[in-house]
């Protein structure tokens, strides 16, 4: 089942049922036709995986361990297990469809990358991809989130990426998307969008997951050579989700796993404005290009979002999560910001291990579960490390008691 669905899913227009499309500039539908054919005929040769591959295993670092939380799971009950994409080359699991996207604008003959990009990871990602691969590359980021994620700034900038600030609305990742998007639509002949998420116009949803797959293909083979079986419980968050559909892959087909996936409730989750947690406030409408469940204001525009995480502050989501909401084959809940620095402060100093804001929901999450689940196996997708969002934890809620 699991190899139909993915021949199923997208269909030849890029639907997930009733989601997805590609809600484009005519003159843009031929370039995205084009790219879609070439990812198509490209991505299946033989010449395109063996290189992925190649890069994947001596570059990226491919492929990332599972790790057993001894202590939190002591601590919190239940048996908590972590798919360390921190320790993907570059800190997060971006890098997986970056050098994948970088290398389809190589086949394509393309000259430059560009992309939004909201904690940065995905823009650190994709100037990685370019300095590899010496092609240019632009990064469109929200003043705020700059200003959050500073030290990614710097990485960007050093590996020689072009940092474009972002300075209307609410300066944060929606933002960010429109400015390059706007950009992209100057010159898609030379230049590929490289969209940081399972968002966007067809193929982009379909690509990202698809390059993103090996997460979940390895998690699988790891978790079960560890224990002997698969897991209960798999937790992953979702701001597009990107990292979610990676890890969610490989168990779609196996009912004895539930699929969670985590949302920012940020500050209230009531409050417009307050939260990013599209699956329960949303509604599906239409956003950069593709239907998707989405929160809206009351003229039916996106509504503002917010969440402590700047990657995760985005009001749409993918489409394939949007159809597997529907089809109740995940479950989409939501954790706090409160819930979440405690999360990261706990993983920090029970085990070592400094996660991601955005990775720092599912953490909270799993402890949730685990809490009430003591006997279960929980296996988290630990998305991103935490460098990048130390001095902003530190600066705005300072260190826990000892």
């Amino acid at each position: 089942m699991a190899e139909n669905y993915f021949k199923k899913f997208p269909n030849l227009e890029g639907y997930f049922g009733e989601y997805g499309g590609a809600f484009i500039p005519p003159d843009l539908e031929k370039e995205m036709k084009r790219i879609s054919e070439a990812y198509f005929s490209i991505s299946k040769s033989h010449n395109f995986i063996s290189e992925l591959r190649s890069i994947r295993k001596h570059y990226q670092g491919r492929p990332t361990p599972v790790y057993f939380c001894n202590r939190l799971s002591e601590k919190y009950g239940g048996r908590i297990y972590l798919k360390r994409e921190d320790l993907n080359h570059t800190g997060a699991h971006k890098l997986n469809h970056c050098m994948g996207e970088a290398l389809l604008a190589k086949h394509l003959g393309k000259k430059k990358l560009i992309a939004e990009t909201g904690a940065g990871q995905h823009g650190v990602a994709l100037a990685t991809a370019a300095a590899y691969f010496g092609l240019e590359c632009e990064i469109h980021m929200g003043e705020v989130d700059m200003e959050k994620e500073h030290p990614n700034v710097v990485r960007m900038e050093i590996l020689g990426a072009k940092v474009v600030p972002v300075k209307h609305g609410l300066r944060t990742l929606k933002e960010a998307v429109d400015s390059a998007f706007g950009a992209y639509l100057e010159d898609p002949i030379t230049t590929l969008y490289c969209i940081g998420s399972v968002v966007g116009p067809h193929p982009f949803p379909m690509m990202v997951r698809d390059f993103q797959r090996v997460v979940g293909i390895e998690a699988k083979e790891q978790f079960f050579d560890m224990t002997g079986e698969l897991p209960d419980k798999v937790v992953a968050c979702v701001g597009g989700g990107s990292n979610a559909m990676g890890i969610f892959s490989s168990f779609l087909d196996d009912d004895e796993c539930e699929l969670y996936g985590v949302e920012p409730a940020g500050l209230s989750i009531d409050k417009i404005g307050e939260h990013a947690a599209t699956m329960t406030h949303g509604k599906p409408g239409v956003i950069h290009g593709f239907k998707c469940y989405l929160l809206q204001d009351d003229k039916g525009e996106p509504a503002p979002v917010y969440s402590v995480a700047s990657g995760l502050d985005y009001p749409g989501v993918g489409p394939e999560h949007s159809m597997l909401k529907d089809l109740k084959k995940v479950k989409y809940d939501y954790i706090n910001d409160s819930e979440t620095i405690d999360a990261f402060f706990e993983l920090s100093r029970l085990e070592g291990i400094i996660p991601a804001l955005e990775s720092a929901h599912a953490v909270a999450y799993a402890i949730k579960l685990a809490k009430g689940n003591p006997q279960k196996s929980i296996l988290v997708n630990l998305s991103g490390r935490g460098d990048k969002d130390i001095d902003f934890v530190v600066d705005k809620f300072g260190l826990p008691e000892k």
